[in-house]
């Protein structure tokens, strides 16, 4: 497939998500207040769903580029196993960094 129509549909899935754990009070006496409360809730989680999704398409793409160059590195030689791991773990660091990020936007 298109990575282009996979990344969309990705950042299509984290709205649909915020949008479904965006709640809305339905109090009738500070209806302004609502709105604006619901508004910064809604955008939140958007900020959230943004900060996972992308940090995992990077960090899936990080880990099948270095995952691969570390496969054919080891085929050759395969004393180069030891060092070439470690590059992977760092990859998937980022989706790690991405989940801590959105953990801290929706607490605080």
């Amino acid at each position: 497939m298109n990575k282009k129509i996979i990344a969309l549909a990705a950042i299509l899935l984290c709205f649909a998500t915020a949008g479904i754990f965006a709640e809305r009070s339905e109090d009738a006496s500070s209806e302004t207040a609502v709105e604006q409360t619901s508004n910064s809730d809604a955008f939140k989680y958007i900020a959230a769903c943004l900060a996972v999704g992308l940090a995992c398409i990077a960090g899936g793409s990080a880990v099948g580029k270095i995952g691969s160059a570390a496969m054919g590195a080891m085929s050759e030689n395969a004393e180069l196993s030891g060092k070439a791991l470690p590059f992977v773990g760092l990859a998937e660091g980022i989706c790690l960094w991405g989940f801590l990020v959105a953990l801290l936007i929706i607490i605080l």
